[in-house]
């Protein structure tokens, strides 16, 4: 579809905007900055390895004078929650930072090489509305070679939360399937659902919103967390064994990460046990909020405009967030199965991303379910650093087809 095709822009941009409705809840932050875990620091390692010289997730933002691959102008897709620009932000030069690995070179996206890799594929982004942020992104960087039908009502399993998107001159389907948790779960707050009701989280029951499809993609990009935030009831084998947040005496009283990482446990668990998926899995670490001077219901904000230094030392939670993921991921890893196509790789942005608090729209974006400004220090302003991500996504995805190249040479 080309760019002249207005009318289908138009229908495209309400259905990414009704998507959005079900955005995440923003968090409940506090401002101490405890030292960084060398753990995190040991990015090579979870980089994804194989004959890699290059860890692209270590490195420096620079100052990067040309500026942004696109503008508001030159993508109709943003919605207005991303919309920095639209609604006035004043400063731009968070738009001219580049992530700058030490040693080595982190390509500019390609587009075109990107829709050439997905020829014939499919590609689904699973999780809450960050990582909906981050499709979004692609849609824009896209944009300028092609545009993609919405073909969600044409889909067999149609679900009024998940999208799926159609480049027909590729032959390539691109979804956000809405899963926030991965697992199974409902509200179960008397008063109705809100940003920060009750609900019950089912520990090991994968969500079927993604567990039921996940067999159709050729490349899945998994990412949830701020979910996680709210009071929850945490279930297994059908019975209730405690929560977190839930202001139950009787309740035996667990962690957000104890639930966060019995989650992932059961996600990878499907994925390993499903049949017939040979897909790339990417598990993009947690990204981090800004709030300061506040949490996001009192007055926080996030009014940075550059970027930390190195010696800006990471939120608590961020770093319990990604440890959490890391486990997991390095367990699922080593019963990958590389000889049946089945890959687990790590988008490794934590860190990267803490630093860039000068990213989130804050005042300038408007929330998709309510006509008014709110502080979102979750989310991320398009164009930004969220278009590094999908660097990283074109970079992994290249190095997945060279590994399974010298696999087949060496069979």
């Amino acid at each position: 579809m080309k760019f002249h095709q207005t009318n289908c822009h138009k229908f495209l941009v309400s259905t990414l905007s009704l998507i959005f409705i079900t955005s995440i809840p923003l968090i409940l932050l506090k401002n101490s900055h405890p030292p960084l875990s060398s753990s995190l620091r040991r990015s090579t390692e979870l980089s994804g390895g194989d004959d890699d010289k290059c860890d692209v997730f270590s490195g420096k933002w620079v100052i990067y004078p040309q500026g942004p691959y696109y503008t508001n102008e030159t993508c109709p897709l943003i919605i207005d929650q991303h919309n920095c620009m639209k609604f006035g932000r004043p400063d731009l030069q968070f738009m001219k930072w580049r992530w700058k690995p030490f040693g080595c070179e982190l390509p500019l996206f390609d587009a075109t090489q990107f829709l050439e890799i997905v020829r014939g594929k499919s590609m689904a982004f699973v999780g809450d509305s960050v990582g909906r942020n981050q499709m979004q992104s692609l849609l824009c960087l896209l944009a300028h070679v092609t545009y993609a039908e919405d073909i969600s009502n044409k889909s067999p399993s149609a679900s009024i939360y998940s999208t799926h998107l159609f480049y027909s001159e590729y032959n390539f389907t691109l979804s956000a399937l809405w899963s926030p948790f991965l697992v199974k779960y409902t509200d179960s707050d008397p008063e109705g659902h809100s940003f920060n009701s009750l609900m019950s989280l089912y520990l090991d029951e994968a969500d079927e919103e993604w567990a039921n499809e996940i067999k159709n993609f050729d490349y899945v990009i998994i990412s949830v967390g701020q979910w996680f935030f709210r009071p929850l009831l945490y279930y297994q084998d059908g019975q209730l064994i405690g929560c977190h947040k839930c202001n139950h005496s009787n309740i035996t009283s667990l962690t957000r990460y104890y639930g966060y990482k019995m989650a992932l446990q059961t996600t990878f668990k499907t994925l390993l046990s499903l049949k017939n998926y040979e897909g790339v899995t990417f598990l993009r670490t947690f990204s981090a909020a800004h709030f300061e001077n506040g949490d996001w219901n009192n007055g926080g904000s996030c009014d940075r405009t550059r970027p930390f230094t190195k010696e800006m030392k990471i939120e608590e939670y961020n770093k319990e967030f990604y440890l959490t993921q890391v486990e997991e991921f390095r367990k699922a890893k080593v019963e990958e199965g590389v000889q049946n196509g089945l890959r687990f790789v790590l988008i490794n942005i934590t860190e990267i991303m803490w630093l860039r608090p000068d990213g989130h729209p804050n005042r300038y974006g408007h929330s998709m379910n309510r006509n008014v400004s709110v502080n979102d220090c979750v989310h991320w302003c398009l164009p930004g650093p969220i278009d590094t991500w999908n660097e990283f996504l074109v970079y992994l995805m290249k190095r997945e087809l060279l590994l399974r190249e010298k696999l087949k040479k060496n069979a």
